[in-house]
């Protein structure tokens, strides 16, 4: 305990070091700017600037660079070293305030949607003082957001912090009306679990797919996969552990509150979750855990994966996001407390919600979309892609009796008890938890379970923030007109309920008969991102990111661009490696079996005219017709992509062609491919095969 209490965030500038480092004046001003989100004095920013170089050189740090987040999906950083040379030809060491807070990366070469031109290079970083800057590998990091020259967002920073100023606003709004004049800001909460693989490094270097990919794109099911659910949970093996011992304290001195580990469902696939943090920080402590995982994984002769579905017949990884909303003063509102019947705000925060998530359900689904977190939901390891809320027995109940303006009973707490005596017996919680929900309530928050492994968690969490926002607004505007806050409160609970109760259901939702109900609701069915990506562009969601100043018109139809843009670009990638598998490795490799047992059979007749060969004849076959229908295959994948070329198809067809035409043909490629690899001499299979991966790491 003492050597975790003694490394926690010893590479983080947070608020400890900040008081023992900054006069108590600038301390204070800084406070005010983190807190209150007051403008930051240039006089401020240079003495921090000053004090924080002092820290990382001390540190051993040697370069500072502003790390952010822009529409790639991973982190950006250019490094500067602090030497400024002198006219006697020395250096000094240096760091200005203006350098804290305004970095000018190239802004041409990163994805805009049209919002830069490539000759338009300007951008600029801007320092998020809300995070705390640290020390990676002898850099300085400081958190930024990344604009461009005309002001508009190039990444995911910049409007996840405008939402939060969002749901800030018009929280405040509601918490006044109740009569709360204590609280001065609201913030959204997270903790994004982070599920992930962990292969041999020299077997994933002999895998082209998941080279270039990230997941397999041919490979037979190996004999054993996660039928006896005995990985669930199991005994983290030795060197598995050895990295997450290493990660964790990596994780530990950055700050990150790095908690539980275990293994998942699937074989090699495991799980880390933190504590609960701001959501801004949350988004950039699940960056720098992505980071870590890779690189630490690789010093112990792994490497982590962290696609949705690096391989077929087992479970992906997916992202649960832990969602709730905090005080300054340190009341979580969306906690219900003993009485949830009675909590007439909690009522109001939840109502929010449930509003939110069913009017914006298409804003949700398109905010986990990705070509690899297509594979995932539906599936039996993820929830399906109909977005519905899990609210349990208690809270159901509670709300079906202020629909009917009935009076709820409470019931008594139940003790958990299994007939054994030496068992405690404690109080059951009021409702079990489901696993086949997207959006479920858990107790004093929402999890949010449909993210992908490999997503930042801001996209998600920037749809969060603004439709709760839309709908306390809406909220708010009802009860300041209102004469009688408490009528009009209940009767704005009661409609919010009627109107919205089609988004709860608290079935299974991997069961077909959901599918049938959900469509009687009303539910969006959006399978593909090609399917939902068109209602970011719908006038409604235009107009709840433009009304909250999360998102202008411009950088909406910038943002649709880009995910058109990069789904097409994965399956092309995935379309051609398959191509270059399949022509340069697997084809040859199924033709060589296939003569090695034509050779067998005239070489055993010519011994012996009356051997029986009907093994090796049927076999040849076999192998033989497969490998045509193969080639057939790998012809009509490399036609549909040639085919592209003589199209002119917009952004949205091609990203339909893509997933429609292409990947049918990827598919049928891989399952003739997968069958010969079944039927194939495994000395002559040129890759590690599903069994040598899933079951590799000893």
């Amino acid at each position: 305990m003492d050597t975790i209490k003694s490394v926690f965030a010893e590479n983080v500038f947070n608020d400890t070091v900040m008081k023992e480092r900054l006069p108590k004046e600038t301390y204070k001003q800084l406070q005010r700017t983190i807190k209150e989100g007051r403008h930051l004095d240039n006089a401020v920013a240079n003495v921090v600037a000053n004090a924080m170089k002092d820290w990382a050189i001390e540190k051993g740090a040697t370069h500072f660079t502003h790390w952010f987040q822009p529409m790639t999906g991973v982190t950006a950083e250019k490094h500067d070293s602090f030497i400024t040379p002198t006219d006697d030809g020395r250096v000094i060491l240096e760091f200005s305030g203006k350098e804290l807070i305004q970095g000018e990366p190239d802004a041409s070469s990163f994805p805009s949607g049209g919002l830069r031109a490539t000759f338009e290079a300007r951008g600029y970083t801007a320092w998020d003082a809300t995070s705390y800057a640290f020390i990676k590998e002898k850099t300085l990091c400081i958190p930024t957001a990344f604009c461009s020259y005309g002001g508009e967002a190039l990444d995911k920073k910049t409007p996840l912090l405008r939402s939060m100023e969002a749901i800030n606003r018009q929280t405040l709004r509601v918490l006044r009306l109740f009569g709360d004049t204590e609280v001065t800001s609201v913030k959204t909460t997270v903790g994004p679990e982070q599920e992930y693989f962990l292969v041999e490094k020299e077997m994933f270097d002999k895998r082209p797919d998941l080279i270039y990919t990230g997941r397999t794109l041919f490979g037979a099911k190996s004999p054993k996969g996660q039928e006896l659910d005995d990985h669930y949970f199991g005994t983290i093996k030795t060197r598995v552990a050895a990295f997450m011992e290493e990660l964790d304290e990596e994780l530990w001195k950055l700050g990150v509150l790095a908690k539980t580990e275990h293994n998942e469902v699937a074989p090699a696939q495991h799980e880390l979750a933190p504590v609960f943090t701001t959501t801004n920080i949350a988004t950039d402590h699940n960056q720098l855990t992505m980071e870590l995982m890779q690189r630490i994984a690789k010093k112990h002769g792994l490497v982590c994966l962290l696609h949705e579905k690096p391989f077929a017949g087992v479970n992906g990884s997916g992202k649960h996001n832990n969602w709730s909303i905090s005080t300054n003063t340190g009341k979580n509102l969306l906690d219900p407390g003993d009485t949830p019947h009675e909590n007439a705000q909690f009522l109001l925060f939840l109502c929010a919600v449930i509003q939110a998530v069913d009017d914006y359900q298409d804003l949700l689904r398109i905010s986990v979309a990705s070509a690899g977190n297509d594979h995932r939901l539906g599936a039996n390891e993820a929830p399906p892609a109909i977005v519905s809320v899990f609210l349990g027995t208690e809270l159901t109940e509670i709300l079906e009796a202020i629909e009917k303006d009935e009076q709820y009973g409470t019931k008594e707490k139940e003790l958990w008890k299994v007939g054994v005596h030496t068992l405690p017996r404690f109080q059951k919680d009021a409702t079990d938890r489901n696993r086949t929900s997207p959006f479920a309530f858990t107790g004093n928050k929402f999890e949010f379970r449909m993210l992908g492994s490999s997503d930042s968690i801001s996209g998600a969490n920037i749809v969060l923030n603004t439709a709760v926002a839309e709908s306390l607004s809406q909220f708010a505007d009802a009860l300041e007109q209102s004469a009688d806050f408490n009528g009009t409160l209940h009767d704005l609970i009661r409609s919010t309920i009627k109107k919205h109760r089609r988004i709860i259901f608290n079935g299974n939702g991997y069961d077909e008969k959901w599918v049938a109900e959900a469509e009687k609701r009303g539910l969006l069915n959006l399978r593909t991102t090609p399917d939902c990506l068109p209602y970011f562009i719908k006038e409604k969601n235009v107009d709840l990111f433009t009304r909250h100043k999360v998102f202008s018109e411009t950088e909406i139809r910038a943002r649709y661009e880009i995910l058109l843009e990069n789904y097409s670009k994965i399956l092309n990638i995935e379309a051609v490696t398959m191509l270059d598998m399949a022509n340069k490795d697997l084809l040859p490799a199924y033709s060589a079996y296939a003569r090695q047992l034509s050779e067998t059979v005239n070489a055993k007749k010519a011994a012996a005219p009356d051997v029986d060969c009907t093994f090796e004849t049927e076999r040849l076959r076999q192998v033989s017709a497969l490998c045509g229908d193969m080639y057939r295959k790998t012809q009509a994948l490399e036609d549909t992509l040639l085919n592209l070329v003589q199209k002119d198809f917009g952004e949205l067809e091609r990203a339909q062609y893509y997933q429609g035409t292409v990947f049918h043909a990827m598919t049928e490629l891989r399952i003739v491919a997968d069958e010969l690899e079944s039927v194939t001499d495994r000395s002559f299979y040129p890759y590690p095969n599903y069994g040598d991966l899933l079951f590799g790491v000893r």
